[in-house]
């Protein structure tokens, strides 16, 4: 069996040409996946930022008040306030007695 060159060199050349064929195919299929990655690595990137985000969320409302204590404090302001309205129906008289000593005071000044 004996090989001519040039059947020997279109071997080859085949051979070669079938290679870059594939890497060719290859290089077009990993595109594709190189995209893919670069959007995971986006969405990853924006995942953590969320999560970091809901965690300070969660951090401050551990602070906040809940429905119980807010109506506990509706209720206590509530109560402070019937006391400040109890508190003004007694001062109403001590007033009135201020508001007379006041004009008694200005007519004694007025007639000296």
């Amino acid at each position: 069996m004996t090989f001519d060159l040039a059947v020997i060199s279109g071997l080859v050349a085949l051979a070669l040409s079938s290679l870059n064929l594939i890497a060719h195919i290859r290089t077009m299929m990993s595109s594709g996946e190189k995209k893919l990655d670069d959007r995971l690595t986006k969405v990853e990137l924006k995942l953590i930022e969320h999560d970091r985000r809901v965690q300070t969320i969660e951090n401050e409302m551990k602070h906040l008040p809940d429905r119980d204590s807010q109506h506990r404090m509706e209720l206590q302001l509530s109560d402070m306030n019937g006391k400040f309205t109890a508190l003004e129906e007694r001062l109403k008289p001590i007033a009135a007695v201020s508001i007379r000593l006041q004009e008694f005071m200005l007519e004694q000044a007025n007639h000296k």
